[in-house]
């Protein structure tokens, strides 16, 4: 059923050649690995990681953050944290999936011990890709919505609006002369049944809800009054995720032999949607005062003595490039093993930090804009996260002349930037698939990533629901917090102390060439101490300052918390359970077990033979399962 015969379209010389369908999917004829296939050029690999790694936090995330930890100076703790946390364990992962060419669960073959690490990457990344195409399903709602001029969420429709919907506060109570010299305070809806009006200077404000804001939670999300109200699947929204996992779908169909090359539009495309916005903000009246309060006049460099702020920017670098969540593993997996994985990791990170900055010049200028016409303060109409996307900036770009058009780039750059996050996360788990069955994977890969597809878009129909709000934040609550946190600092911990960080330079050396030894200094002192030393104060932090979930301060039960906490334990609980049988599995005593739990697997190494040298000479291959088998690694030196 996989073969083609060659068309008669083709010129075919001599006899007939039959070619595997399956052979071309992911591999071609220039491919260095003909098993696991080769990114077809460097920028493809480099595209989708700057795809990968900038994402929607980016832009929604990172401006609030720089704007509430004291503007420009918030830039020092980022520029500092980058350094000393983000581009080690880049650079970590990078190396990791490259030298194996492997992906996050068969690279843990280095350290049989930790490969329920890899497992937990993995399962977290599943958890995640379920919510994270729904938020590209609201992009693609307000895309869709954006072609109506003017635009819906301008006014405050009938339709859908309630008597609290106004850009100007709305007058709640106020005092009212009954008629016997008596002065009473009312509320407005017993005063205008009782035809009074109220007594000048008496009225009583309270903030309306802005048209966005209503349209929001009305139109887009129909949203429930809680969790425990799941109400109905909103068909609209269920539409635009499904046509999210079509999209998603096709871009993989040939793994990355096709979305390699779908990053071209996507990854690019934002920058050019931010440059148009920069330009357009920039014009606009108000648009320096909204700059100013982001890294201008308004820093406080007051604030680097806070600890908080350190913490903030520590937590932004660590999720912002996505470490540890298993695709830098997967996508670097595909590289040439000779591969400069040393400048990419540098490439990759500074393009996604300078990504950060000029977002904010885009997004504040605006909202300077906003805070303008509306005679507002910028701190009053600055928002982060699902506030700043789908009702802060909506709201901002319905009021300038052309909003529709202004709304489609928008909208549209926010789906390309979940679009690129979310083909590494289907890679990450497509690699996994492959790894564990290569032979299926080569001959079914398209039905299987289609099914794969299928299955997360089943899932993530509970978060269509008119309670899917609080489905999606309770899911990035609980999996993409802390539990990503264990998985960096074992994964550090195991490949430096364990593994040996001395080793694993020396397999980098195999890749890059060797390096002289103050090259190394950094990261030496950044893997073995400071590295590992500021993600556990993280974590710490982060467990510490734990609390449980909530939206527009709505709490939520403790079912759905009780929910939240099987999904992390679900995730995490492998790293134990692995250890424990691969400690079963091992022979001898239990000193020995664990001692061969810890050593490098017998087909840890290169995955190509011609790559091997003299250090992995009496490697098994790579597609033999020996986890237990005492390896030969020359290193020329006692084990470390």
């Amino acid at each position: 059923m996989d073969k083609l015969k060659c068309p008669s379209f083709f010129k075919c010389k001599g006899k007939e050649k039959v070619v595997t369908l399956s052979e071309n999917v992911h591999t071609d004829k220039n491919d260095e690995n003909q098993d696991r296939g080769n990114w077809s050029k460097k920028s493809d690999y480099l595209l989708s990681m700057v795809g990968y790694a900038v994402g929607l936090g980016n832009v929604w995330r990172f401006p609030y953050l720089t704007y509430s930890n004291g503007g420009g100076a918030f830039l020092i703790p980022y520029a500092i944290m980058l350094a000393l946390a983000g581009l080690p364990l880049f650079f970590l992962e990078c190396s990791l999936g490259q030298f194996a060419s492997q992906g996050p669960i068969f690279v843990w073959r280095s350290l049989p011990l930790f490969q329920g690490v890899g497992i937990t990457m993995v399962l977290i990344s599943i958890f995640v890709t379920v919510y994270y195409n729904v938020i590209i399903a609201y992009s693609l709602l307000y895309l869709f919505a954006s072609f109506q001029s003017p635009l819906p969420w301008k006014t405050c429709s009938p339709s859908w609006s309630d008597k609290n919907c106004s850009r100007s506060p709305i007058v709640t109570h106020c005092d009212v002369n009954i008629g016997t010299g008596e002065i009473i305070q009312v509320n407005t809806s017993w005063m205008d049944a009782n035809n009074f009006t109220c007594i000048n200077g008496s009225e009583i404000y309270q903030p309306g809800q802005l048209p966005s804001e209503q349209y929001w939670n009305k139109v887009a999300l129909r949203r429930s009054s809680g969790i425990d109200e799941t109400g109905e699947i909103v068909w609209y929204l269920a539409l635009c995720l499904l046509l999210a996992w079509v999209i998603v779908g096709a871009s993989l169909i040939k793994g990355i032999k096709s979305s390699g090359k779908v990053v071209y539009f996507t990854a690019i495309f934002p920058y050019a949607v931010l440059l148009i916005l920069l330009i357009r903000g920039a014009t606009l009246e108000g648009a320096s005062k909204g700059i100013s309060y982001y890294i201008g006049s308004k820093s406080n460099f007051t604030k680097l003595k806070e600890a908080e702020v350190w913490k903030d920017a520590a937590t932004q670098i660590f999720y912002s490039l996505s470490v540890a969540w298993g695709g830098l593993v997967a996508l670097s997996s595909y590289n040439k093993f000779n591969n400069n994985c040393f400048s990419d990791a540098f490439v990759v990170c500074l393009t996604n930090c300078l990504t950060s900055v000029f977002a904010g010049f885009a997004i504040f200028s605006i909202l300077g804009h906003m805070a303008h016409i509306s005679g507002q303060e910028v701190s009053q109409v600055v928002k982060s996260g699902f506030d700043l996307a789908f009702i802060a900036y909506p709201e901002a770009l319905a009021q300038l002349p052309g909003g529709p058009f202004w709304s489609i780039l928008f909208f549209f750059m926010l789906l390309t930037l979940g679009l690129d996050s979310q083909f590494a996360s289907i890679e990450t788990i497509t690699t996994t698939i492959q790894d564990l069955f290569p032979k299926v994977m080569k001959k079914m890969r398209v039905p299987i990533t289609l099914g794969c597809c299928l299955v997360l878009f089943l899932l993530g129909l509970i978060c269509v629901t008119q309670a899917g709000i609080y489905w999606v934040l309770l899911i990035d609550h609980f999996c993409a917090g802390w539990g990503i946190l264990i998985a960096a600092i074992l994964e550090i911990v195991g490949i430096i102390w364990i593994y040996g960080g001395n080793r694993f330079i020396k397999d980098i050396e195999m890749m890059i060439g060797a390096k002289k030894w103050i090259f190394w200094v950094w990261w030496r002192v950044c893997w073995f101490a400071i590295t590992p030393a500021l993600l556990i104060a993280i974590l710490i932090w982060s467990l510490v300052k734990f609390h449980n979930p909530k939206y527009t301060e709505i709490p939520y039960p403790d079912w759905a918390v009780a929910i939240g906490w099987c999904m992390i334990i679900f995730c995490i609980i492998w790293i134990p359970i692995m250890a424990v049988i691969k400690i079963t599995q091992a022979k001898g005593t239990m000193c020995q077990r664990i001692v061969s739990c810890i050593r490098p697997a017998s087909n840890w190494g290169p995955y190509l033979e011609q790559h091997r040298g003299e250090r992995y000479k009496d490697m098994a291959g790579p597609n033999k399962e020996a986890d237990h088998e005492i390896p030969t690694i020359n290193d020329n030196e006692k084990p470390e």
